[in-house]
């Protein structure tokens, strides 16, 4: 699982730009969800060998008065609980304020690995610039320069280095799904039924937070791992057991699975919450069934009016199946898991070069390229470049600069001549003067092994 990091410090000491070069400037993933994140940004970053995820939470604003807990936002003090380091900025041109002291005297008491980084650093000697942050308490001070990087690699592969790596686990020979939605849609209910068991148990226990619940079963001779991100609750005032929802749980689930399970609840309207998940597993090119849950307890009407607003308010994720299910009584169960299998299948499916350039033939003849300025691309040839989401990778001439729309098209062509049902498909361009510099042309003519012989696989568009 990737490793969570938290950027944390007072206002106006650099983390959102740390967090932008951090992350190569894709910017939050997620940004100020009523309810949820507020002051959270959360984005992928990738060091020389692991890929990790960086929150950058927000300004703490402590009075020094009040205890660090009222000064904190509720939203931030999860993060940081939630983390596996903590990158704990300060400014070099400030030096150490008694709010900088304030926060140190509480990340010390978090358990967590804190490196101090003073920012702002640029021009001045690493020694000098960390010289009055010792009183802090927290380490040697890193320097650094956000804005200009300065230091930020070494930083960085410092705090990656304590970590496993983090793909020594993706070559899996089975399939794994998250289960994900927002809080009190039955996402529990809906692993106990695929289970058959009540295997996901409501709980208080210090320390549990921060961890999805991973579970291995057997399913018709066949081996699975569920992820169920909703295993971790607390109890509420009036001792109702409430579900603690967690962005960096859920996101770090999506990032570990193949298929992506995104449950709705079919008595409440279709929220932003609802689109934003769905936004992260299609952002990570996740397989992706949605269980519309408590379907049951729907009249007609009732049932009408949530396809239409499914169809408004999620319309971006036509590859995706949709069930209309009951987990608690254990109706449409059976037919979602195949479609979590088929989608699986497909995010996983292994594509060869001769049917991919004769399938990108069929569909460059149905609909071609347009103009790139004066010039039509050229696409000669194609080939797999990846699975989970599967990536197909095209070259040619004059294939930069590319229309988002013809990019769609191919996309849904490709997913649509090779039956992939449920998962995302991708497509990267590699433009060369001449494409076929390193490389054999790929025959299309019949007599060749290699060849696919027009009309078997695809038909031509008459």
């Amino acid at each position: 699982m990737k490793p969570t990091i938290a950027l944390v410090g007072r206002p106006n000491v650099g983390k959102s730009t740390l967090f932008n070069r951090l992350t190569r400037s894709r910017d939050a993933l997620v940004a100020d969800i009523p309810g949820l994140t507020r002051d959270r940004h959360y984005g992928h970053g990738r060091g020389a060998s692991k890929p990790y995820l960086v929150v950058d939470t927000g300004g703490f604003e402590p009075i020094v008065t009040d205890g660090i807990m009222h000064e904190m936002a509720r939203q931030t003090l999860q993060a940081v609980d939630e983390a596996d380091a903590v990158i704990f900025l300060v400014d070099a041109r400030s030096g150490a304020t008694p709010h900088d002291k304030i926060i140190a005297n509480q990340l010390r008491q978090l358990g967590r690995p804190v490196y101090l980084v003073v920012n702002k650093a640029e021009g001045m000697r690493q020694d000098m610039a960390g010289a009055e942050f010792h009183e802090l308490a927290l380490g040697e001070p890193w320097a650094i320069s956000g804005a200009h990087g300065d230091g930020v690699r070494e930083l960085i592969e410092s705090v990656l280095e304590h970590f496993p790596d983090a793909e020594e686990d993706a070559e899996r020979h089975h399939p794994k799904f998250a289960v994900i939605g927002r809080p009190n849609v039955g996402k529990s209910t809906l692993v106990n039924a695929i289970l058959g068991e009540e295997r996901v148990i409501a709980f208080d226990q210090a320390g549990t937070t921060r961890d999805s619940i991973y579970i291995d079963f057997e399913r018709e001779d066949k081996q699975y791992t569920i992820i169920d991100t909703a295993g971790v609750r607390r109890r509420g005032k009036v001792d109702e057991m409430i579900e603690k929802f967690s962005v960096i749980k859920t996101l770090q689930a999506i990032e570990d699975a193949n298929v992506v399970v995104l449950v709705l609840d079919a008595q409440l309207d279709i929220s932003e919450q609802d689109a934003t998940l769905a936004g992260f597993a299609l952002e990570a090119g996740r397989a992706l069934v949605v269980a519309v849950n408590k379907w049951d307890g729907l009249d007609d009407y009732a049932k009408d009016s949530i396809r239409r607003e499914i169809d408004r308010k999620l319309n971006f994720l036509a590859f995706a199946k949709f069930h209309f299910i009951s987990a608690l009584q254990g109706k449409g169960v059976a037919d979602l898991f195949r479609s979590i299998d088929q989608a699986y299948q497909a995010a996983m499916a292994k594509l060869s070069t001769p049917r991919l350039t004769r399938a990108l033939e069929v569909i460059t003849e149905r609909q071609a390229p347009p103009r790139n300025g004066m010039s039509r691309p050229k696409m000669r040839y194609a080939h797999q470049g990846g699975v989970n989401p599967p990536v197909v990778v095209i070259h040619g001439s004059n294939l930069t600069n590319m229309p988002e729309s013809y990019t769609r098209y191919l996309e849904h062509s490709l997913c649509k001549l090779f039956k992939l049902e449920g998962t995302p498909l991708r497509v990267q361009y590699k433009s060369t003067d001449n494409p076929y510099a390193e490389r054999k042309q790929v025959s299309v003519h019949p007599g060749r092994r290699d060849a696919v012989k027009p009309g078997r696989q695809f038909k031509k568009k008459k």
